[in-house]
């Protein structure tokens, strides 16, 4: 049997009840799930939302709190509360837990990036479970948007999963809301993300805070670094199990070639430093993909950056084509480009082509 790496991400409304209140029985099923994939050899990862719903009681609180600090306070509390349920029911079954929480600067800092890679990497080499979380204590977009999901298909893309499995209230990506339109048929395939975009609907749940179009989001976001994905409900007999085994009832989005954990920084997080316009022979030559950015190809150069520094690479026409790590700076490319000049602007090797309706 091959072995895979699995990462699910199990949303809020997969692990609370009607109240907002953490549902202990629907933890144990996960946790069961994910273990059974464990004794079959799989390594596997859990992105688990429901912090705030582990805390809030705990506060005082008589509902889920509208307002950020009490958001925050409430997962303060319930992360903790939260890592115990998954600790015990784990251990009941002889794994390791680990938490694991970041934030948005774990993946835009790319030292951050390869250690949170490397120390994933001794966990799952060591037989544990990660459990991962955006760090909602400090982390303000999360709680805005819940973006778990975005969170997921980021960690998903780092270790090169080979399938991310996204839990949800709902039984995958329909042409409709199925709660409002009795016509509505599930879309088991997907080939491209971004031809399904306009079918998403708002979060189904008040006490989650992302919904399908997050998922769609970080559905596109782990298919365009090799990982497929499938969205399913968590309802059901064993849905984590089925959707590994290719027989779940949901909607898989298939992926597209693997990008190396290097590649991923630089298509995905790396902060953007300046532009490079360049003209049409070689906004060609790098779409290719298989030719570097030359000196002779620049047409102009914006933003004040180092050589080492991300930057976006333009056509004459402003569309935006590939992003790279300069070999020059800026105020060297503004004086030693264009025809005639000889060199490399970005080499290959640090070019991320972008491509047609591939923007992030």
């Amino acid at each position: 049997m091959e072995k895979k790496l699995i990462v699910v991400k199990a949303g809020t409304t997969s692990l609370t009840g009607p109240t907002g209140d953490v549902d202990r029985e629907k933890i144990s099923r996960i946790v069961s799930q994910l273990a059974d994939l464990r004794d079959a050899g799989h390594s596997v990862m859990l992105v688990s939302s429901g912090a705030i719903a582990a805390g809030f009681r705990a506060l005082g609180y008589s509902s889920r709190p509208s307002d950020l600090a009490g958001k925050q306070a409430a997962a303060a509390v319930g992360q903790g509360l939260l890592m115990e349920e998954y600790t015990r029911f784990f251990a009941a079954r002889g794994y390791v837990t680990a938490q694991l929480l970041l934030t948005r600067e774990d993946f835009t800092d790319h030292r951050r990036y390869k250690n949170a890679f490397s120390a994933v990497e001794v966990l799952l080499g060591r037989g544990a479970v990660p459990v991962v979380n955006e760090n909602d204590t400090v982390s303000i977009d999360e709680i805005k948007v819940g973006d778990n999901d975005t969170l997921s298909a980021q960690v998903a893309a780092m270790v090169h999963a080979d399938l991310l499995v996204i839990l949800t209230d709902v039984g995958g990506l329909f042409t409709a809301d199925p709660s409002k339109d009795p016509t509505a048929k599930l879309i088991p395939v997907v080939d491209s993300v971004d031809d399904v975009l306009d079918t998403a609907g708002d979060s189904g749940s008040s006490n989650g805070t992302g919904g399908m179009i997050t998922k769609l989001r970080g559905a596109k976001l782990a298919t365009r670094a090799g990982v497929p994905v499938f969205i399913c409900s968590s309802s059901g007999e064993d849905p984590v199990i089925k959707a590994v085994g290719g027989e779940g009832d949901g909607t898989l989005f298939r992926a597209d070639d693997v990008l190396r954990t290097r590649t991923q920084w630089l298509a995905f997080y790396a902060p953007s430093c300046g532009e490079i316009w360049v003209d049409d022979g070689a906004a060609r030559a790098v779409a290719g993909g298989k030719s570097s950015l030359l000196r002779a190809g620049v047409a102009g150069v914006r933003g004040d950056f180092s050589a080492g520094d991300t930057v976006e690479v333009l056509s004459s026409a402003g569309e935006r084509i590939a992003r790279g790590i300069a070999s020059a700076d800026s105020d060297e490319l503004r004086n030693d480009s264009g025809p005639g000049a000889s060199g490399i602007a970005i080499h290959r090797d640090d070019l991320f082509v972008i491509g047609p309706g591939k923007e992030r």
